[in-house]
């Protein structure tokens, strides 16, 4: 009789202590909805956030700040694509992202096109780049694939220093037009409607890579990272796979472009060089390559990062440190250099790892 109580108890209390750790799981699956809400009303806020930011979080800076930090967010989520979902290294993300720059800005300043049919325009000539240089990049593999990336990264950043005919700037770049441009997206009043479609680019961005992975090809694409050899085996012709990553992952670069002329009001050099795409390269392995949430944590994080720590050293209070600390401080890219290598070494698998292993050192000391 005793027996059959203590068990009755027992499923009793799994009965009733089973829907609370459920409860919570599904809780915790609006997380990404509560963060969106807040994201959506940041720009109504007057919410000081000393440290973080240098203003209340409404102000023009703030959000100015806080939209180029989600611009780079998806765009690093959309170059983990190649690199964490089809396992393909490449060194040219970049230029694709300054071809939708560039050419939405040509179509404005040359043709004197309406902003909407240059930003299609600009688009379309984005996927056609990446559609004609990844057709040739991926004849190769490895790190062949890698180089060649790299050759056309730099054929067009020359290209662009060079100004030829005087189209691209230079080393100066070209201004956008802001007679053209829709006046709701012109002047610091406006920062908030800049804000909100960096934040919509960083919603689609999210959907788009979302769905292509969880789809038929993505799972091809899995494949192909883990063994390309065994996907050909089953009868599968990996290039053609391994190119429509590349012409999706391009696809959201373009874009990604062309919200980030609004956002700068210009297209500039700097988004054509193999750096620019080493920093995205940092940003999908500081947040963690081949997750959901990691490229974007990753790349909000080191734009962050990049900004403050830029105004950490030029500020008063660095100037008056001993020469042994001032100099290290006073570079900013050697800090980020520090954080990076930090992360990578005590948190192999980048910052979304990060919670599995709390949960997992949690359980070994209740164990």
């Amino acid at each position: 009789m005793s027996t059959a109580t203590d068990t009755s108890d027992r499923t009793a209390g799994r009965t009733v202590a089973g829907p609370a750790p459920a409860g919570r799981a599904r809780l915790l699956r609006w997380w990404p909805a509560a963060v969106l809400l807040v994201l959506v009303v940041a720009p109504f806020s007057a919410v000081p956030v000393p440290g973080l930011l240098d203003g209340p979080l409404g102000s023009a800076g703030s959000l100015q700040l806080l939209a180029t930090c989600l611009l780079f967010g998806a765009l690093a989520t959309g170059y983990d694509l190649l690199l964490g979902r089809t396992g393909l290294l490449s060194f040219g993300h970049a230029l694709y992202f300054a071809a939708g720059s560039y050419a939405t800005n040509l179509f404005l300043l040359e043709a004197g096109l309406p902003f909407a049919l240059a930003t299609v325009l600009g688009l379309l000539s984005g996927i056609a780049l990446a559609l004609a240089l990844g057709s040739v990049s991926l004849r190769v593999t490895g790190i062949g694939f890698s180089m060649v990336t790299l050759a056309f990264a730099q054929a067009g950043s020359i290209l662009v220093s060079r100004n030829p005919g005087g189209i691209t700037g230079g080393e100066e770049g070209r201004a956008a037009p802001s007679d053209l441009l829709p006046s709701s997206l012109v002047g610091i009043d406006n920062t908030a409607n800049l804000y909100w479609i960096a934040l919509a680019y960083l919603v689609l961005t999210l959907g788009v890579v979302h769905w292509a992975v969880r789809s038929p090809t993505g799972r091809v694409w899995e494949g192909i990272k883990e063994n390309e050899r065994r996907v050909e085996v089953l009868g599968l012709k990996p290039y053609g796979f391994k190119l429509t990553a590349f012409v999706v992952a391009g696809a959201l670069a373009a874009l990604g472009g062309i919200v980030h002329l609004l956002l700068t009001g210009g297209s500039t050099p700097q988004t054509t060089t193999s750096d620019f795409t080493l920093s995205l390269l940092v940003m999908v392995v500081l947040g963690g390559s081949g997750t959901r949430w990691g490229p974007m944590v990753g790349g909000i994080l080191y734009t962050w990062a990049d900004h403050r720590l830029g105004d950490l050293a030029g500020s008063g209070a660095v100037a008056d440190l001993p020469a042994v600390l001032r100099v290290p401080l006073s570079q900013p890219l050697f800090l980020l250099g520090v954080v990076f290598v930090a992360v990578v070494h005590l948190l192999p698998g980048g910052l979304a790892r990060l919670p599995s292993r709390l949960r997992g050192a949690s359980n070994r000391k209740e164990t």
